[in-house]
C-alpha cells in the first residue's frame, strides 16, 4: 500500500513535469516555422493542461476502466472551478475582461449539457466518442476565429503569447517533445496502476478513484498555471484556463475512452456528480457575467467549500 501510494505521487508529479516540458518544446517548434502566436496560443498551449487528463483517460480506458476516464474528466472539472479557482481567487481576486472568455462561458455551459445528454443513458458509445472529437476540432477553429475577431488588444490573447518560448532551437525543442511525450505515457501508467491498487485497498470503486485521487492529480497543471498567472496580474489567463481545460475535458477527454473501449458506466457519474459539475459551471457563469466581472475572496471560500463538501461526500461513499 505505502508502495503505491508512493508511485501514485511520483507518477502524479512525472505527468505533470511531462506535460510542461511537451507543450514547451511543442510550442517552441511552432514559433520557429512560423506558426502565429494566436495559433499556438488557442492550440497548443490552451490544450497542454489537459494533456494529463488525455493520456490518463487513454490508459485507462485500455485497461478497462472506463469508470475511472470518466470519473477523470468529472471530477477534472469540479476541481478546476471549486478547487483551483477558488484557491486563486483567495491569493487575490480575479477581474474578467476579455471578450473571448466572456464568449466561452456560454460554450463551457453548452459543452456540459452536452456531456449530460451523452451520459444520460450509463452509456458511452464508440459514435459519442467520434461525435465529441468532431466537436472538439470545430471548437478549436471557432476559439481561433474568437482571437482573430477580437484582436491584438484582447488581454487574454497577450497574455497566452507571452507565455510562447523564444529562442529555442529546434533540436532542444524536438528533444522536449520527445522526452514529455514518452514520460508522459509512462506516467499515466503509473497513476493508473497504483489508483487501481489503493482503489481496491480501501475498497473504492473505480468511478471514485477517477473523481478524487486520480482527478486533482490531473488539474495540477491548472493549478500551477492558475496561480502563476494571477501572481503575474494575468487574471484573463488564469480563469481561461480553467474553462478551456474543461471544455477540452469533455469533448477531448471524454471521447477518448468512447472511441477506444466503448462501455457501460456507472450511473452515479449521471446521477451525482454530472449535476455537481453543471451546478459549478452555473456558479462560475454567475459569477463571471456578474455586473463586477470578478471573482472575489468570499466566492473563492464558496467554492472551496463546495469542493470540501463534495469530496467528503465521496469518500464517505468510497465504494459508490
Amino acid at each position: 500500500m505505502f508502495e503505491a501510494t508512493a508511485i501514485l505521487v511520483v507518477g502524479l508529479c512525472l505527468l505533470v513535469w511531462s506535460a510542461d516540458r511537451l507543450v514547451y518544446g511543442a510550442a517552441a517548434i511552432a514559433r520557429n516555422v512560423g506558426i502565429s502566436p494566436l495559433v499556438i496560443g488557442m492550440t497548443i498551449l490552451a490544450m497542454g493542461s489537459s494533456a494529463p487528463e488525455m493520456v490518463v483517460s487513454a490508459t485507462a480506458a485500455l485497461s478497462g476502466k472506463t469508470d475511472t476516464a470518466v470519473g477523470n474528466v468529472l471530477g477534472s472539472n469540479i476541481a478546476n472551478i471549486a478547487l483551483i479557482l477558488g484557491v486563486t481567487a483567495l491569493i487575490k481576486p480575479l477581474a474578467i475582461s476579455s471578450g473571448i472568455l466572456r464568449r466561452e462561458l456560454p460554450l463551457m455551459l453548452g459543452v456540459t449539457l452536452l456531456a449530460g445528454a451523452i451520459l444520460w443513458n450509463n452509456y458511452l458509445s464508440f459514435f459519442e466518442g467520434v461525435l465529441l472529437a468532431v466537436f472538439f476540432a470545430g471548437f478549436l477553429l471557432l476559439m481561433m476565429k474568437f482571437g482573430r475577431e477580437s484582436g491584438e488588444e484582447d488581454p487574454m490573447l497577450a497574455e497566452q503569447e507571452s507565455e510562447i518560448p523564444e529562442g529555442v532551437s529546434n533540436v532542444s525543442a524536438g528533444i522536449w517533445v520527445v522526452v514529455g511525450l514518452v514520460l508522459l505515457i509512462f506516467s499515466a501508467d503509473m497513476v493508473v496502476d497504483s489508483a487501481v491498487i489503493i482503489a481496491k485497498a480501501f475498497g473504492m470503486s473505480d468511478l471514485v478513484i477517477g473523481l478524487t485521487i486520480v482527478a486533482v492529480g490531473t488539474s495540477l497543471p491548472e493549478l500551477a498555471a492558475s496561480i502563476a498567472g494571477v501572481m503575474k496580474g494575468e487574471d484573463d489567463l488564469a480563469v481561461g484556463n480553467i474553462i478551456g481545460s474543461n471544455i477540452f475535458n469533455i469533448l477531448a477527454v471524454m471521447g477518448i475512452p468512447g472511441i477506444l473501449a466503448p462501455s457501460a458506466i456507472n450511473p452515479l457519474a449521471m446521477d451525482r456528480d454530472f449535476y455537481v459539475m453543471l451546478a459549478l459551471s452555473v456558479l462560475l457563469f454567475l459569477f463571471a457575467v456578474g455586473k463586477a466581472r470578478t471573482i472575489n475572496r468570499w466566492e473563492g471560500i464558496a467554492l472551496l467549500v463546495c469542493f470540501v463538501g463534495y469530496q467528503g461526500y465521496l469518500f464517505s461513499h468510497l465504494a459508490a
